[in-house]
Formats: C-alpha cells, sequence, structure tokens
C-alpha cells in the first residue's frame, strides 16, 4: 500500500487511556491533503488538531460520539493497526466531526449503514486519499471490508464511492 505516502503522520501508538487531542495521537496530521478538502473553511481547518479524540480500551476502530462529536479511537486499534488503514479512518472519521458541526445525523437510522449518506461521504474522502496513496481498487476494497456488513452490502458502498468490485 502507500504507507510512503505518510511519512508526515506519526502515530502515537502508545497513548493512555482517555481524552486527547487529535494532534497528540497522531502528530503530523495537519499536513495531510485531505484536510483541505474535509474543512474548506480555513478557520475550521486551523483547529483540526485540537478535534477531541477518546482512546478508549478494548477491540473495535473508531466512531464519532454522536453527543458530542468526540472522535472514539480503540486503544488496541491504534496500537496494532496498519498505518494506511488508520490513516484512512482518521480522514473519514474528521468528514464525520465536520458533519456532526453542521448538525447532521450521523447513525440517522431510516439508512442502512452502507447507504447512509454521511457514511458514503465520508467513505468517498477515505476512497479519493487512498488512491491518491496509490491503492488499487482490490486494496480500496479490502480496506472498506468491515466485519458488519454483508458482501453485498460492501458491494453497494463501494459502487458508491467509485470502486471497482470484482467477481
Amino acid at each position: 500500500m502507500g504507507e510512503d505516502g505518510l511519512l508526515w503522520l506519526r502515530l502515537q501508538r502508545r497513548a493512555a487511556e482517555g481524552d486527547h487531542r487529535l494532534a497528540e495521537i497522531a502528530p503530523g496530521i495537519e499536513r495531510s491533503p485531505a484536510l483541505p478538502l474535509i474543512f474548506p473553511k480555513k478557520a475550521e481547518l486551523a483547529k483540526v488538531g485540537e478535534v477531541k479524540v477518546e482512546v478508549a480500551l478494548g477491540p473495535g476502530y473508531a466512531y464519532i460520539d454522536d453527543v458530542d462529536g468526540t472522535l472514539v479511537l480503540s486503544q488496541d486499534y491504534l496500537a496494532t493497526g496498519d498505518k494506511v488503514s488508520l490513516y484512512l479512518d482518521l480522514v473519514h472519521e474528521l468528514t464525520h466531526v465536520r458533519q456532526f458541526r453542521e448538525g447532521k445525523d450521523l447513525y440517522d437510522r431510516r439508512y442502512a449503514n452502507d447507504d447512509r449518506p454521511t457514511e458514503i461521504e465520508a467513505y468517498q474522502v477515505a476512497v479519493t486519499e487512498a488512491r491518491r496513496l496509490g491503492m488499487k481498487d482490490p486494496e480500496i476494497l479490502e480496506y472498506l471490508h468491515v466485519e458488519w456488513i454483508s458482501r453485498k452490502e460492501l458491494e453497494r458502498l463501494a459502487r458508491a464511492c467509485g470502486v471497482a468490485v470484482g467477481d
């Protein structure tokens, strides 16, 4: 994958459980080429490092707390996850931070997860960034796969994000 394209990003893999700022967990994240696309307003872009991150015990990945917009990140995932996947997940979750700030319902139950407009937008941003890193569709499809969606749902999500689905 494109880890060489992420030399500027340093993940604090041993971050303690609790509250942090994004700049503490992912020093260099402010250099991400995706951020101006996510936060087009310069005032918001300048505060990306201040995004609150809760490092939580246990398995999992990352999500946004829909009460206060905190980015919740699994300590296990931070410690052991693939750097490219972690970065793409941060880009994805930062899209949700912006959506939350805009008042959007991140978990609108009228939609399946793979059909939710906020989710598709966040994945589209991550896919664009994956392509910038040189990832090809099979690698991106692997990134998009999570254990809680079926193959059919994965294919629908991939197509919505412009990712080719092999048979």
